[in-house]
């Protein structure tokens, strides 16, 4: 049975599902932009509760069951996000926790350990860049042809067609997958799951491509003191791998976990490195 609820967090309604024992160290997984909770599989949030952690994963603002706004309107900003993410750490009561977040996620986790250190026990940040100006220019590869190509070829859906978004969805994660093999069916029902829960999905699949952000000054990730994991695919199309040497190089006593063939996504075939991998970086870290 579904363990979701409606939390009120930063003043919005957002929907939480949690796993695990409460008592257990807390993870707050933090997904990518367009991505409801669905992205985070279930048998993935098992495998880490397993571990003895609590874990919990939320529709951002325009996914799934959370707040919704007119497509192409949202009324909220990247900061605002950010500000979310540590409002579902107080509003669950959790004191801290440790953070994993996948590409957009991975960024906002970056901003919310830089702007709310005291709420982040640690940091893991897979398949995502840098979120703040570097003291040099970095230099980091841009989304590969190949890729530029097939998202190029991607027709916008009628929205209200479900089949017809469920292709979109499928075609989109095809071209974000790396060469370890695409599971289509998978996919098509993780799609249609999406397509069912999600309030509008026009809002859910395209609000968050066209967000401000209020572009305060932060301090640089060489200020970071959250323990840091970055997990990287080696053909990810969308960040090159490079991007995630680059979180690896500057923040302070970062490792890195490089997954062979593993592109912008989180295949069921990397789970047995990334799972473990996050278990033991968030073991010994105080959550509570």
């Amino acid at each position: 049975m579904s363990n979701e609820k409606i939390l009120n967090a930063n003043g919005v309604d957002l929907c939480v599902e949690t796993f695990g024992d409460p008592e257990d160290a807390a993870i707050l997984l933090i997904m990518g932009a367009g991505a409801s909770m669905d992205w985070w599989r279930d048998e993935f949030c098992q495998r880490l509760a397993a571990g003895a952690r609590l874990v919990v994963r939320y529709d951002l603002r325009d996914t799934g069951r959370s707040v919704s706004y007119e497509p192409g309107a949202p009324g909220y900003t990247g900061d605002d996000l950010v500000a979310d993410a540590a409002g579902l750490i107080d509003g669950l009561g959790l004191g801290q926790a440790h953070l994993v977040g996948f590409s957009m996620g991975g960024g906002m986790a970056q901003l919310v350990a830089l702007d709310h250190p005291d709420r982040v026990a640690s940091l893991t940040l897979i398949a995502t860049s840098p979120a703040v100006p570097g003291e040099a220019d970095r230099n980091l590869p841009s989304m590969t042809p190949r890729a530029q190509d097939e998202f190029a070829a991607i027709a916008e859906p009628d929205w209200a067609d479900r089949d017809a978004v469920v292709d979109y969805i499928v075609a989109l994660e095809r071209a974000c997958a790396g060469t370890n093999g695409f599971d289509e069916a998978e996919w098509c029902e993780l799609a249609g799951r999406v397509f069912d829960r999600t309030t509008n999905i026009q809002s859910g699949l395209t609000n968050h491509d066209v967000l401000s952000d209020d572009d305060r000054p932060r301090a640089p990730l060489g200020s970071l003191n959250a323990p840091t994991l970055v997990v990287h695919g080696t053909e990810d199309p969308l960040l090159p791998y490079r991007h995630g040497l680059a979180l690896a190089e500057e923040i302070p006593g970062a490792r890195i976990v490089r997954v062979e063939g593993m592109g912008h996504e989180l295949p069921d075939t990397a789970w047995d490195v990334i799972v473990p991998a996050i278990l033991e970086h968030t073991s010994g870290q105080a959550a509570r």
